[in-house]
């Protein structure tokens, strides 16, 4: 029952996020399930997509961080077009 409460608020997340810098954000499925294994809440993961340190590596890849007071989520993503593809999402620091 509790990941059927999480893949809902997945699909808010979809719905609600609206990028400053102008990019449809898109999650892959892959994506959130890896981060609901790791810990992180779907609301972690809207912060740090909203608010996080964007940093650009390669050509096409985005790397969006942000600080918690126990780890550190990291989103990697790809722009594709008019769009970021959000790809894994990572936790670093201690449990």
């Amino acid at each position: 029952m509790k990941r059927f409460k999480y893949i809902l608020r997945y699909i808010d997340i979809l719905k609600d996020i609206n990028d400053p810098s102008g990019y449809e954000i898109q999650i892959m499925r892959h994506a959130f399930v890896r981060a609901i294994r790791r810990g992180v809440t779907p609301d972690m993961i809207e912060a740090t997509l909203k608010g996080g340190r964007r940093e650009r590596f390669g050509k096409n890849y985005l790397r969006l961080s942000k600080d918690y007071k126990r780890f550190t989520v990291v989103c990697i993503g790809q722009l594709v077009g008019c769009s970021m593809r959000i790809l894994t999402i990572e936790t670093k620091g201690r449990r």
